[in-house]
């Protein structure tokens, strides 16, 4: 718990969310946070063992303990069928020679009936399949952690979203300029707060000046700074140009009268509690906007507002409408406020949206989902994702995220792409059914040749092509997998 002082906190570590929280006196702070600016002084008022980064790293181990297990089938019918096959082979070398006497036939008959029945195509076919998926998928950039996840995947009903990181490219950008009218330009308002937010670190800040570079923006950097930890930054900017009209009638004068003789004027970049402080009105009264809003005043004008926000990847929207078209049912899970969840939930076509979770809500939200629409993978990128990613029936982490995530993850997208998610679902959906095609062919023409040669009729070249040549065939069949696209 803060006990005094302000700033601004890093939560991304724990709820994976990039925005910046203000802390002041009361506020109630999670461990594995980071403080950015202002200094604080703390009161510790729960051991390690009930730290945030405790409780995530045993619903790890909890989570991974509770997923479900896919039996193998191979494992399964193995452990029927080669018994009944040896104990019929013996039936037929014992009885038949007991009752007619003729040991060399039926033993031969029997012999036969062996090689024909041998599990080499389902035992080198099956395992083929798998490892033929999982080499098409490195080619990709996407990595496997075994067969069980290609038949997890096969399966899946549900895909979980991480918002930030994953469906957003986790970077702050400036989402839109908004001039309090038309005297001022998108411009000139964007290259007035580049000039104060230069010469901070802040992220935020860095957005904007990035953008004004963007825009090959001029803009002299500002002298006599004051950064106010959790408010903004104030500034004195040389000859703020294009500003004339952009003040109200009875202040017009003096703002005018600075910029036409090269003289400095104060600019307030920041967040509301800063315009507050400096008794600057005039800015809208709604904050409820996608993103970090940052409002700039010049003098005791308001003169506009710039919007920070953390926008989708370029191929979310494309990724997450192919998941929905194959009915897949797509759900977004955030740390972040339900405004901008919605917001990025409306542009991507996500089908439902669950905000301002805590790592254990996420969890308890994909159990939720599995009970609901059956098998359901989860996506994320952060330590604060591993208990889901771990609990999930398939975790996918992306390759830039935390260790953590890709230690409990089954999946690791190399590329930070959601297209993938998209191909690794389609090839694990491939590569089962050509598992299951040669589980099927090899069983009917082994069963086929089996009762030719119990009826006399296959020899024991028959009884080898049931063997190897299905073998082949199968292992052929196979490997097409390595060169799906």
């Amino acid at each position: 718990t803060v006990l005094d002082g302000s700033t601004r906190v890093n939560t991304a570590p724990v709820t994976g969310e990039p925005v910046p929280i203000r802390a002041e006196r009361g506020t109630q702070l999670l461990s594995g946070c980071i403080n950015e600016s202002g200094r604080i002084t703390m009161r510790v008022d729960k051991p390690l063992g009930e730290s945030m980064v405790t409780k995530i790293l045993d619903a790890v181990e909890n989570a991974a303990s509770s997923k479900p297990k896919i039996d193998r089938f191979i494992t399964r019918f193995a452990r029927v069928y080669t018994p009944i096959v040896v104990g019929l082979a013996l039936i037929v070398a014992i009885i038949p020679s007991l009752l007619t006497g003729e040991w060399h036939k039926w033993i031969y008959t029997a012999l036969t009936f062996l090689v024909i029945s041998c599990p080499c195509a389902l035992v080198l076919s099956v395992p083929l399949a798998f490892f033929s998926g999982i080499g098409n998928a490195s080619k990709q950039g996407i990595l496997l952690k075994g067969g069980r996840v290609i038949e997890a995947l096969a399966g899946v009903k549900a895909v979980a979203l991480d918002k930030t990181g994953t469906i957003t490219s986790g970077e702050f950008k400036v989402h839109s300029v908004e001039p309090v009218n038309d005297s001022v330009s998108e411009s000139v308002l964007l290259s007035v707060a580049a000039a104060v937010e230069s010469v901070s670190t802040h992220p935020i800040a860095q957005s904007i000046v990035e953008a004004a570079n963007a825009q090959n923006l001029t803009f002299t950097v500002s002298s006599d700074v004051q950064e106010l930890a959790g408010e903004g930054i104030v500034g004195r900017v040389i000859g703020v140009q294009g500003l004339d009209g952009a003040v109200t009638a009875d202040k017009v004068a003096s703002v005018q009268g600075l910029a036409s003789r090269g003289e400095d004027v104060q600019v307030l970049v920041g967040n509301r509690r800063l315009l507050e402080r400096y008794d600057v009105t005039g800015y809208p009264a709604d904050a409820s906007v996608y993103g970090t809003e940052v409002l700039v005043a010049v003098g005791k004008q308001y003169v506009g507002r710039i919007i920070i926000s953390d926008e989708p990847r370029v191929d979310s929207a494309t990724a997450i409408q192919k998941l929905n078209a194959n009915g897949i049912k797509t759900i977004m899970l955030t740390g972040d406020a339900l405004a901008s969840a919605e917001y990025i939930a409306k542009q991507t076509s996500v089908s439902e949206v669950h905000a301002s979770l805590l790592p254990q809500d996420k969890l308890s939200v994909v159990q939720n989902t599995r009970a609901v629409y059956g098998p359901t993978m989860f996506v994320g990128d952060g330590i604060n994702d591993a208990p889901v990613l771990a609990g999930a029936d398939v975790g996918g982490a992306m390759g830039s995220g935390a260790d953590a995530a890709i230690e409990a993850s089954d999946v690791v997208f190399m590329r930070p792409s959601l297209q993938s998610i998209v191909h690794v679902i389609d090839l694990a959906k491939a590569t089962l059914s050509v598992a299951w095609q040669n589980v099927v062919f090899a069983i009917a023409v082994k069963v086929i040749i089996m009762v030719l040669g119990l009826m006399g009729y296959a020899s024991m070249w028959w009884a080898v092509f049931g063997d190897t040549g299905v073998s082949i065939l199968c292992i052929l069949n196979s490997i097409r997998i390595l060169n799906r696209k």
